[in-house]
């Protein structure tokens, strides 16, 4: 009874931070060099490894308590898959 409790808070927690806000303002930017723009380049993949990465740990959190081992790994399955989804949906609003 306890683990479900807990799971339960732990997957609302999880679905309510991921919400993202209704309309976003998308800019376009311009490099004034190569290293510019190779720098933000590599911040765009550290923060999609960063959202991948944060879900697929709340995923195996979730998942462990509510299977064990086996349902740490489904569960960070897909919480990865979640973060890649919701990175993808990110990017599309320019974030």
């Amino acid at each position: 009874m306890k683990k479900r409790i807990i799971s339960a808070v732990l997957s609302a927690g999880l679905f309510v931070t991921t919400a993202a806000p209704g309309v976003a303002a998308v800019r376009q930017r311009r490099y004034t060099s190569a290293a510019q723009a190779r720098r933000a380049r590599h911040k765009r993949h550290v923060r999609t490894a960063k959202r991948v990465g944060v879900g697929a740990a709340g995923g195996a959190a979730v998942g462990a308590l509510a299977g064990g081992g086996k349902g740490a790994g489904i569960g960070a399955a897909a919480g990865a898959g979640a973060g890649a989804l919701y990175d993808r949906q990110k990017r599309k609003h320019g974030h």
